[in-house]
C-alpha cells in the first residue's frame, strides 16, 4: 500500500461532510424575512453596527483637514452626510447591484490618500480652519469623481466579469479570510484602549450569542439574534454609570476621550434637521496625483468588497455568485464612489465587512432586513440629533463587537475550504503562501508607515508612494493577488488542477442561466433583466 494511502483502520461508516454550495443552517436567506417588527430591529441593528466605521473615518480624517475643532460642527455634517450617502448606495446595491444583503459604507482603505491630500502643502497659505477644511474636501471630491469612473468601467464595461470567470474557490479562500482578518488592529487594540469596557462587552456578545440560546430554550431565538443590541444597551448603561460615578475624572485625555460616554461632542455638535446635498462644501477640483492615488484605494476596495460579497452570500445561503453579477456589483460600487465625490463625505465607499459578519452572527441573510438599515441610515443623519446620540457609543464596544463580526467573514472564507483537495501540496502551498505574504507584507508597510512617518517606497512623486502604500498596505489585496497569479500559472496545464482548485463545484455557477437558483438570488427587480441581460 502506499504511503499515506488506507483510512488508517478507521470504519467506513464514518462519512466526510457533504460539500454545500448553499450554506444550511441559515433561517432566512437572501429572498426570505422575518416578520416586519423583526425585521424592523434587525435592520436597527445592521445601523448600529455600521455605525463604528462611519464616526472612526470621519473622526480621523476631518480634523486633519481642519475641521473638527471646538464645536466639532464639520465632523459631525461629515458623518451624517456620509450616513446619508451610504443608505442610498446600500439601496442601489440591494435592489440593483448583487442584490446581496450587503450594506456599503464608508472604507478604511481611502484614509491614506485622503490623508495625503489632507497634509498638502498646497494649504500652507490657508489660515482659517474652516476654510483649510473646505479646500481640502474639494480635492478630495474631484479625485473620488474621477476614481468612480474607472471602478464603474472596470464593472459595467465587464472587465471584473473576466477575472471572476478564472476566480477558483482556492484563490478565494485567502481573500475572504483576510477581508476578516486584515482588520485586526480595529479589534482587541482599539478595544484595549478601555479595557473595562471593551471587555466585559466582548463577553457579554459571546455570551448572549453564543451561550444564552443553550441554556434558555426557546422558540424565538431572540438572544443569539439580537446578541448586538442586548450587549450595546447593557455595556453603554455600564460605562454610562463609570462615567457619572466619576471613574474617569482624574484619568489622562486619551483615557476619558475612549471611556468617558460623554467626549464625542457629536450631539451638541449636530442639527436638528439637515439634509445633506450634492456640492454642499463647493465645486470639486481636480489634481492628477490625488486622483491617481485615489484609483489604487478603489482598486483595492474593488477586492475587498469582491469578498465581502461572497462572504454575504455564503451567510444568506445564496448560490456562489455568477462573474456577471460580481462585475455588476462592483459596476454599482463605482457609483457609490460617485455619490461619495458628489456628496462629500470625505472617503469612498466599500462593502461593511462587519454587517456581512452580523448575518452570520444572526442567520438573518435577509436582502428586505439591510434596505430597512439602509432607511435607518437615511431617517437618522437628516435628524442629526438622534443620529449622533447613537454615534456616541464608546468606540471600545464597537472594537468589541469588531472582533466576533470580522472573525465570522475570515471563517467564511475558511469554509470554502471545503471545495478544495487540501490533501494536494499545491493546495498547501497557494493557500499558506498567499496567505503568510498578505499578512507579512502588509504589516511590513503599516510598521513603516507608523515609525518613519512615510512608506518604504518613498520617491519623490507622492502619488506613486501613496499608490504603493494603499495597495501593499491591504492583506487581503495582496494575498488575492499572489494566490490569483499562483492559482493561474502554477501547473497548470496538469489535469488536478481543476479538481484540486474548486473549479469544477463552480462551474456551473459561471453563467448567469446554468442554474435555475441563481435567478432567483440574482435577478433583478421589476423584470429588468432583459435591459440589463446577465452573461
Amino acid at each position: 500500500m502506499a504511503a499515506g494511502g488506507g483510512n488508517g483502520g478507521k470504519s467506513d461508516d464514518f462519512q466526510p461532510f457533504p460539500v454545500k454550495d448553499q450554506l444550511p443552517g441559515v433561517d432566512f436567506c437572501v429572498c426570505t424575512s422575518p416578520s416586519w417588527p423583526e425585521s424592523i430591529l434587525h435592520g436597527f441593528q445592521h445601523y448600529l453596527v455600521m455605525l463604528g466605521t462611519t464616526v472612526i473615518v470621519s473622526s480621523t480624517i476631518v480634523p486633519l483637514m481642519g475641521g473638527g475643532n471646538l464645536k466639532q460642527t464639520e465632523k459631525a455634517e461629515v458623518i451624517n452626510t456620509l450616513l446619508f450617502v451610504s443608505g442610498l448606495n446600500t439601496l442601489l446595491q440591494t435592489f440593483f447591484g448583487t442584490r446581496l444583503p450587503v450594506v456599503i459604507g464608508g472604507s478604511y482603505v481611502f484614509i491614506i490618500p485622503t490623508v495625503s491630500i489632507a497634509l498638502s502643502s498646497r494649504y500652507s497659505f490657508l489660515t482659517d480652519p474652516n476654510e483649510r477644511f473646505k479646500e481640502s474636501m474639494r480635492d478630495v471630491q474631484g479625485a473620488l469623481i474621477v476614481a468612480s469612473f474607472f471602478t464603474m468601467t472596470i464593472g459595467f464595461f465587464g472587465f471584473w466579469r473576466v477575472f471572476a470567470r478564472f476566480f477558483s474557490p482556492l484563490a478565494a479562500v485567502p481573500l475572504v479570510i483576510l477581508t476578516g482578518l486584515g482588520l485586526y488592529s480595529h479589534g482587541f487594540p482599539q478595544l484595549a484602549r478601555c479595557i473595562e469596557v471593551g471587555l466585559p462587552a466582548l463577553i457579554a456578545v459571546i455570551f448572549f450569542s453564543q451561550y444564552i440560546p443553550h441554556l434558555i430554550k426557546s422558540n424565538g431565538a431572540i438572544f443569539d439574534r439580537f446578541a448586538i443590541l442586548f450587549s450595546i444597551v447593557v455595556i453603554w448603561v455600564y460605562a454610562e454609570i463609570l462615567t457619572a460615578a466619576g471613574a474617569y475624572d482624574n484619568s489622562v485625555s486619551k483615557t476619558q476621550f475612549s471611556c468617558r460616554t460623554d467626549r464625542s461632542g457629536l450631539t451638541s455638535a449636530a442639527s436638528w434637521i439637515r439634509v445633506p446635498y450634492p456640492l454642499q462644501w463647493g465645486r470639486p477640483s481636480f489634481h492628477a496625483g490625488d486622483a491617481v492615488s485615489v484609483i489604487a484605494a478603489s482598486f483595492v476596495a474593488i477586492i475587498e468588497s469582491t469578498g465581502t460579497f461572497i462572504a454575504a452570500s455564503r451567510y444568506a445561503s445564496a448560490t456562489p455568485i455568477p462573474p456577471s453579477v460580481h462585475s455588476r456589483g462592483v459596476g454599482w460600487l463605482g457609483v457609490a464612489i460617485l455619490l461619495n465625490g458628489l456628496f462629500g463625505t470625505g472617503t469612498g465607499s466599500t462593502a461593511s465587512v462587519e454587517n456581512a459578519g452580523l448575518l452570520g452572527l444572526t442567520r438573518v441573510g435577509s436582502r428586505r432586513v439591510v434596505q430597512i438599515s439602509a432607511l435607518f441610515m437615511l431617517f437618522l443623519s437628516v435628524f442629526g440629533k438622534f443620529g449622533a446620540i447613537l454615534a456616541s457609543i464608546p468606540l471600545p464596544i464597537v472594537a468589541a463587537l469588531y472582533c466576533v463580526l470580522f472573525a465570522y467573514v475570515a471563517s467564511a472564507g475558511l469554509g470554502l475550504l471545503q471545495f478544495c483537495n487540501l490533501n494536494s501540496f499545491r493546495t498547501k502551498f497557494i493557500l499558506g503562501f498567499s496567505l503568510f505574504i498578505g499578512l507579512s507584507i502588509s504589516q511590513y508597510f503599516n510598521e513603516y508607515l507608523l515609525v518613519s512617518g512615510h512608506g518604504p517606497v518613498h520617491t519623490q512623486s507622492t502619488w506613486f508612494n501613496n499608490v504603493m502604500q494603499t495597495i501593499f498596505s491591504s492583506p487581503a489585496t495582496v494575498a488575492t493577488m499572489v494566490a490569483f497569479f499562483l492559482d493561474c500559472t502554477h501547473s497548470y496545464w496538469h489535469d488536478s488542477v481543476r479538481r484540486d482548485n474548486g473549479s469544477h463545484w463552480w462551474e456551473k455557477f459561471r453563467s448567469f442561466n446554468a442554474d435555475t437558483r441563481t435567478e432567483n438570488f440574482y435577478s433583478l427587480p421589476a423584470n429588468l433583466n432583459r435591459f440589463f441581460p446577465s452573461f
